[in-house]
């Protein structure tokens, strides 16, 4: 059975991403993309890779007939998508890359995005789309919401850690490396090639990064208390990819236990041996997830990698590998695809 699938916000890099991953999923078709400020231009015009690709043109949303859409995905700015998905069929699955309803508690929502929820109805029902650890909460679901990229790179890295309560919970600190793409696609000063390259920089510094709205509803619930982490993220001039290197208090090889048992069975999280640690050159381009454990030089301490893709499984592969759950299609079709190296 093939699948009919939309995907708004098409001329966006995760839009772009979705679009490469189904092109040769066996179970889905694309047959409506939307791009409000690109609409009437054909894909290839946006995205020239994707030349190759018999592809419908962009339109703006209003244009589609959602009752020929078995899913839709919703690549939008945050903020648009809680006004766009409330006006969709209510008989339309939808997997949302935004941030609009990652957060469960809509004051959450308001402190770390500045604004009141303008669909806490809808919040009320969307999953938590971190595939590994909600799959069966994903398979029932009519809306789910995708993670932030650097929330998921932390979480693969330390859920399963608290779960066991093998680190301290008191500290915790994550620095992570990030590629420019997760900034989106809009023009921005500080993004410019000049700007940028030949350097990296530290920014939402001192716990004002919105994906630690998500750390501290991910953290605090599988430690059934609260858990607040140091968190400073810093934009590397690179076009992919996403290094966590988290600092902990534990043993290192219980730690290292720890994450090979809970990931034991997983397709796309890969525990490396003990003592090495990932590259983001090793995952590009894949939905895979890399993760090490390497002791300290001081007793008692240990440092953890996950290294992802943050279009991949940071985003869009993300999405599809909720999408396929939420259709009933194995979970890994269209996922597969190797990392691209160099």
């Amino acid at each position: 059975m093939t699948h009919s699938v939309a995907i708004l916000g098409a001329s966006g890099y995760t839009g772009a991403e979705l679009v490469r991953l189904i092109a040769t999923h066996p179970g889905m078709r694309i047959v409506a993309l939307s791009g409000e400020r690109k609409a009437g231009q054909p894909m290839a015009a946006v995205f020239p890779h994707l030349r190759h690709l018999d592809l419908p043109d962009l339109v703006r949303i209003e244009e589609i007939d959602f009752a020929a859409v078995d899913l839709c995905f919703c690549a939008l700015p945050h903020a648009t998508s809680q006004e766009v998905i409330r006006a969709l069929p209510r008989s339309l699955k939808i997997v949302d890359l935004s941030a609009d309803f990652r957060l469960r508690d809509p004051a959450a929502y308001e402190k770390w995005y500045g604004k009141p929820h303008a669909a806490p109805e809808l919040q009320a029902e969307a999953v938590y789309g971190l595939t590994e650890f909600y799959r069966d909460e994903i398979r029932a679901a009519r809306l789910v919401a995708g993670t932030g990229c650097n929330a998921a790179a932390g979480q693969y890295a330390l859920v399963p850690l608290i779960r066991a309560g093998v680190i301290d919970l008191d500290d915790i600190a994550i620095d992570l490396k990030a590629g420019v793409s997760g900034a989106g696609r809009a023009l921005k000063e500080n993004l410019l090639h000049a700007e940028l390259s030949e350097g990296f920089h530290a920014y939402a510094v001192g716990g004002t990064h919105r994906h630690l709205g998500e750390f501290d509803q991910e953290f605090s619930k599988a430690a059934g208390r609260r858990v607040e982490v140091q968190f400073t993220p810093h934009l590397i001039p690179a076009n992919r990819g996403i290094l966590a290197t988290c600092w902990l208090k534990g043993d290192p090889q219980a730690i290292h236990s720890a994450l090979a048992m809970a990931y034991e069975d997983e397709t796309f999280l890969q525990v490396l041996p003990f003592g090495e640690h990932p590259s983001t050159r090793h995952v590009r381009g894949a939905n895979f997830v890399h993760l090490g454990v390497v002791g300290d030089r001081r007793p008692g301490r240990a440092v953890v990698f996950a290294a992802l893709d943050n279009l991949t499984k940071g985003s869009s592969g993300q999405a599809l590998q909720n999408a396929n759950l939420m259709l009933g299609i194995a979970e890994e079709t269209g996922l597969m695809l190797a990392p691209c190296f160099p």
